[in-house]
């Protein structure tokens, strides 16, 4: 398994170098008014990825904490509850803004 793993890797290493060797001319990416850059095309299309993963990550930040506040919470809660005494739901989040967006 580990074998097939390992193939599959350095296939998809062996694109990714194709893909650069193919895509290696010059692009012009167009500023403000008067600014332009000429670059690779394919460093351009790796700085894109590059900056969509991190406004990714930046945007799922805010429902991490809030998720790993509410199992603190709830942790809390659990730990102080005794075997008699139901534990309350968690309750629902003031805002309207579900999903972190």
């Amino acid at each position: 398994m580990q074998a097939l793993v390992w193939i599959l890797r350095l296939f998809i290493v062996l694109v990714l170098v194709w893909f650069a060797v193919k895509n290696a001319q010059q692009v012009e990416i167009n500023g403000l008014p008067g600014q332009v850059w000429q670059a690779p095309l394919v460093f351009v299309l790796l700085v894109v990825f590059v900056a969509g993963v991190i406004i990714g990550l930046l945007a799922w930040i805010p429902t991490v904490v809030r998720q790993r506040r509410e199992i603190g919470r709830l942790k809390r809660a659990a730990a102080l509850a005794t075997p008699g005494n139901a534990v309350l739901p968690p309750q629902e989040p003031s805002g309207t803004d579900v999903h972190g967006i």
